[in-house]
């Protein structure tokens, strides 16, 4: 097994909840604990992977679903989180001060042999921010909550081996919905969620051809349907392994492997 290979996994991915394991064989990080330490816990356990390799937790954002279970995670296990210092300011909590790190748009942090690269999303949040993690050459992104697709998405995106993208809503089942006119609005309205039909768009347009596994993410209870997804993305996969996160449970590990270098 090459030293770069990555492993993932969602625990949970939905409004009920987002917590993304990516690691290698020696240390990882979670982005988003937005479920409870207890849960996350007994998910890691179900998957086989030990918590004692995670080094840290990265957030990217201050709404519930991403960040519930944070202090007692952090606390319990000694866990740096790095966040920005307005979206901490923003959380309705606060972390122990020696275990807060915080972090800015287009930054760096090197946790072991891993590389966390922090950078700026379109979300109605205070300072949102999406993650790419690395491990010499292999490359994962996680990429949810998104209004749109931007450009330094779009750029982030062309370079992952495996990626969290989401895929929040179906058009025509969300303004079927019950949901109020605001809350639709919002949703759809350019800072809050990417649709199936955005997500696709980026997915064919900008997918690499070595993306080996993309494990759609945030479904609405309400407004999608896993196997609607699973079918549409399947149709343009092209060789990628397509993967529906649920927001019941965890999904299994996968292995990303270190790419072979040209000759």
């Amino acid at each position: 097994m090459a030293c770069n290979d990555l492993f993932i996994a969602s625990l949970n991915s939905g409004s009920n909840g987002n917590c993304y394991y990516v690691g290698n064989e020696e240390e990882a990080v979670l982005i988003d604990a937005g479920i409870s330490c207890r849960e996350t816990e007994k998910r890691m356990t179900r998957l086989g992977l030990d918590m004692g390799k995670v080094k840290a937790i990265f957030i990217s954002h201050e709404h519930t679903d991403h960040i519930k279970g944070l202090c007692t995670l952090s606390a319990k296990f000694n866990l740096p989180v790095y966040i920005t210092r307005g979206t901490m300011l923003n959380c309705k909590f606060s972390i122990r001060e020696d275990l807060f790190r915080p972090i800015s748009s287009h930054q760096t942090i090197q946790i072991g042999a891993l590389r966390v690269k922090v950078f700026p999303k379109i979300h109605d949040a205070i300072e949102p921010h999406s993650f790419m993690v690395s491990c010499g050459e292999t490359k994962v992104g996680v990429f949810t909550d998104l209004g749109a697709a931007c450009e330094q998405l779009v750029d982030h995106f062309r370079q992952c081996h495996a990626a969290f993208l989401e895929a929040n809503y179906d058009d025509e089942l969300l303004s079927k919905s019950a949901y109020p006119y605001f809350l639709k609005k919002r949703i759809s309205g350019g800072r809050g969620h990417l649709s199936n039909k955005q997500a696709l768009e980026l997915f064919t347009t900008h997918r690499p051809a070595f993306m080996s596994h993309l494990l759609l993410s945030h479904l609405s209870k309400d407004n999608n349907n896993p196997q609607l997804v699973q079918d549409l993305f399947n149709v343009h996969s092209n060789g990628t392994e397509i993967i529906v996160a649920s927001r019941y449970e965890e999904t299994a590990v996968y292995t990303i492997f270190e790419p072979v270098p040209a000759r």
